[in-house]
């Protein structure tokens, strides 16, 4: 590595640090209702979406009824992006003439981008129209973003309520995160995208002659504005099918730089409001500094297995799979960045990582996605963490665990098991059975511990909610489709519904204030014990299948074979 590359590095978490506090007590504003920057400019579109909606916004839900609406919302997304896929080659906006999107490939992509999975086992230029990628996956892309802030959200005023039931309104808590967060955020991204070189328009794909005389279709597309809020909704679905590797969306360093600092900005800032609506900005900053130690040892790791030497090619930063105008260190923290925010956009190959990089991609996913994590579930995912961690401690000393002046009882931790457990048995389940069935394994693109690593990281990335690929499994086959898509449905919302209970159950609840013999959660003591608690559940759950992949392709590498 180069000192350019350490200055890179450093600068990107300088700027992470700087804007976390200014964007997330902005955002602890807009939820708290107060008055803000952009409460008179967009004021009224708020009050129209309510007027259209027919939204009571004075109007607060209980757990359950917040939990209803958010789920009736989701399964509508589901319904309207499935048939808009089948109809498409009727609809307009369409200059390709792309027919119909077959059956299994829509219900995967309808639950993939509802979810904020976003994985795509299609090709999108030659799939989608631009109708579909507008009104069906980019609304998805900010709807289900959205979403995920809301649960984030009512979360936090259940754990600062004292003994009440409301959480707040879900329609107004999606409409909020949506006209006053999501949409300035993307307006801004996608203008300074445009301007590096990032397409957008309604042109017919462009026929252009080869130097040896072939024909090649160019494909265009409004691409700024799905690259804006792929980025900073974690959403990760490409208008290409390289994306982010794409020249068209992804075309300078300038623009590679931003779009990995819009991958961190939410999920970082998003602690930093938590810790505000819940008064407590040591908690948030102890968080945060779980998070970010999680996010620096794989990243460190991935960088070292970048930077050894391939004793199989005698060459240590090997470019296989990565763009000539971002190099090796880009492609390590893109990769990084991707996997530890459920984001999924990639801009390089992440089946060419070394075995230990492709690894440090894997943990990122299978650890959760609560290392910063997706927008608000990276913050509501930790803090089932930190409601485990907690209970352990109070093991530990004999005192009954508390948390934000809370008593944690055993409700609260069957719950957390659930979220924890489900979406790990989707991976264990899903890889495990693809991996024997002859169909699936006709989809691998590689052999051995590699191919293994294929299917491992793609019922990983479904079931996390992530969406990006290992590459080299044709995953567009009827089987996977409907495999995957289940996966993305269990892991969205078997940890959704667990933290939404969690939440009415803590709101209930009488606040005990702090004593000599509370256990604080807001120290450098509690962050070491939460990484640590964290760390041995993902390696009890999935230390042999990681055996089984990228571990023995190291050792099979250093002793000079390649998969």
């Amino acid at each position: 590595m180069h000192g350019s590359d350490w200055m890179q590095i450093i600068l990107f978490f300088v700027l992470l640090v700087a804007l976390t506090p200014i964007l997330g007590s902005y955002m602890a504003r807009v939820y708290r209702g107060e008055k803000h920057l952009l409460s008179k400019p967009l004021g009224w579109l708020e009050k129209l979406s309510y007027r259209i909606g027919g939204v009571d916004a004075s109007e607060s839900m209980n757990w359950k009824r917040y939990t209803l609406a958010l789920l009736l919302f989701n399964v509508l997304g589901i319904v309207v992006l499935f048939v808009l896929q089948l109809v498409q080659g009727h609809l307009p906006l369409n200059p390709q003439g792309l027919g119909a999107v077959s059956w299994d490939s829509a219900f995967n992509t309808a639950a993939s981008f509802v979810t904020n999975t976003n994985w795509q086992g299609y090709t999108p230029e030659t799939t989608m129209s631009y109708l579909s990628q507008m009104l069906g996956l980019v609304t998805q892309n900010f709807k289900s973003a959205a979403t995920g802030m809301a649960v984030m959200v009512a979360l936090s005023r259940g754990m600062n309520g004292r003994q009440i039931q409301a959480l707040g309104n879900f329609w107004v808590d999606l409409v909020r995160t949506t006209v006053y967060i999501l949409l300035p955020l993307s307006f801004v991204l996608a203008v300074f995208l445009g301007s590096q070189g990032v397409v957008q328009n309604f042109r017919a794909y462009d026929k252009v002659k080869t130097l040896e005389g072939g024909e090649q279709l160019i494909a265009q597309g409004p691409v700024a504005s799905q690259e804006a809020i792929k980025e900073l909704g974690t959403n990760g679905g490409g208008f290409f099918n390289a994306n982010s590797a794409h020249p068209f969306e992804n075309p300078t360093p300038l623009s590679n730089f931003f779009e990995m600092l819009g991958l961190l900005l939410l999920p970082s800032a998003l602690v930093w409001t938590f810790g505000l609506l819940v008064g407590d900005k040591r908690h948030a900053i102890a968080l945060w500094s779980a998070m970010f130690v999680l996010f620096a040892l794989n990243l460190g790791m991935a960088l070292y297995g970048e930077f050894s030497t391939n004793p199989v090619f005698h060459q240590a930063g090997m470019m296989e799979g990565k763009e000539q105008r971002f190099g090796v260190v880009n492609s390590v923290l893109f990769a990084c960045g991707t996997t530890a925010t459920s984001c999924g956009a990639v801009n390089a190959m992440h089946s060419s990582l070394s075995p230990l990089a492709g690894m440090a991609a894997m943990i990122n996913i299978l650890v959760g996605e609560v290392i910063f994590g997706g927008v608000g579930c990276g913050t509501y995912g930790m803090v089932v963490y930190v409601i485990l961690t907690v209970f352990m401690a109070g093991l530990m000393v004999g005192r009954t665990p508390e948390y934000l002046g809370k008593k944690i009882d055993g409700k609260d931790v069957q719950l957390v098991v659930a979220a924890i457990l489900l979406p790990n048995i989707a991976v264990k389940l899903g890889a495990g059975i693809t991996c024997v069935l002859p169909s699936a394994l006709a989809s691998l693109g590689n052999a051995g511990p590699h191919g293994f690593s294929e299917l491992l990281y793609a019922f990983a990335s479904a079931s996390n909610n992530n969406g990006s690929a290992f590459a080299g499994l044709n995953a567009n086959t009827p089987l996977l489709n409907v495999s995957l898509a289940i996966a993305m449905l269990i892991g969205r919302f078997s940890v959704i519904i667990p933290v939404m209970a969690i939440a009415g159950h803590m709101a209930s609840k009488k606040y005990t204030a702090p004593s000599v013999g509370t256990f604080q959660t807001n120290t450098g003591l509690f962050a070491a014990l939460l990484v640590s608690v964290i760390l041995i559940v993902s390696v009890l759950a999935f230390f042999p299948a990681l055996c089984l992949g990228p571990l023995v392709e190291h050792f099979l590498m250093l002793a000079g074979r390649t998969f």
